[in-house]
């Protein structure tokens, strides 16, 4: 075993962890979950000259038996994580906070009328949901506490898609925004002659003070970054549109997040210890 690897992995899964002990998940259903990634990703990235493996190949890469393997395979497909619905809110509201049919003069987004087809809620969702009725983003989007409607009267609650009422769109985001970053670091592990952008800035001796400064500016500094980047990207995405074979079918973007951990003087973390002894 890689001790630098071994290293390493018991760090990324530490946080992992926390999540799966607060929801009360065991060991053995964790190992469970972790033996249908291995079978996953050696079916669909570690066949020979392109060819899906056949269950021999996946037993002796994994090393889980033959009969687990066959088992596993024979599993029903993921259950439908929403993802599909999470990307039309995030459309629906980002058209809200880009397109200028639905904003004030001062370029903040309107409260939008709702009922019929003709209107501004409608039309915004018609524009920038593609073929999900607006009845229907409508209650996803106020279910996950991002939108307000009263009186037939729609607002925009948050700067951008903020499921803070729904676990369960939490756990989407969860899972997309630690796939993307893990998916990149490993990509650049791999040896890829063209690197994919991965940076961050982060001191480990910041005060208290100088910790909330900096949330207000990176949240500030944050926000115009991705609605900047937005409007670049946006012009080229095809929607629902499958479009020419030829042009690409790429998912790309760019995502931000906050950097925080307590870091204890090493003093203290020595007298913690002893005590514990």
């Amino acid at each position: 075993m890689n001790e630098s690897l071994q290293q390493a992995v018991t760090k990324v899964l530490s946080p992992l962890v926390r999540l799966l002990l607060r929801h009360g998940v065991s060991h053995a259903e964790f190992a469970n979950w972790a033996k249908q990634a291995y079978v996953r990703e050696a079916e669909e990235h570690f066949g020979i000259d392109g060819k899906t493996p056949t269950l021999s190949r996946i037993a002796i890469v994994t090393g889980i038996n033959r009969k687990e393997v066959k088992r596993i395979r024979e599993l029903p497909s993921d259950v439908n994580t929403g993802v599909s619905k999470h990307n039309r809110a995030v459309r629906v509201v980002t058209g809200w906070l880009q397109d200028q049919e639905f904003q004030t003069a001062q370029g903040k987004p309107r409260v939008l009328t709702y009922g019929d087809s003709s209107d501004s809620f409608n039309q915004l969702v018609k524009r920038h949901g593609g073929d999900v009725p607006a009845r229907a983003l409508l209650d996803e989007l106020e279910r996950v506490g991002t939108v307000q409607h009263e009186a037939g009267k729609v607002s925009l609650l948050h700067q951008g898609y903020v499921p803070q009422q729904s676990e369960s769109a939490l756990l989407d985001i969860f899972a997309t925004s630690a796939t993307d970053l893990l998916t990149t670091l490993d990509y650049n592990l791999n040896g890829h002659d063209q690197r994919r952008l991965q940076m961050s800035v982060a001191y480990d001796n910041v005060t208290s003070e100088g910790r909330e400064q900096f949330r207000q500016l990176s949240a500030t500094e944050g926000l115009k970054l991705l609605r900047s980047l937005d409007a670049a990207l946006s012009v080229h995405d095809q929607g629902s549109d499958t479009g020419e074979a030829d042009k690409g079918h790429h998912r790309v973007g760019l995502g931000l997040y906050w950097i925080e951990d307590i870091e204890p003087p090493q003093d203290t973390v020595h007298k913690a210890d002893k005590k514990d002894d």
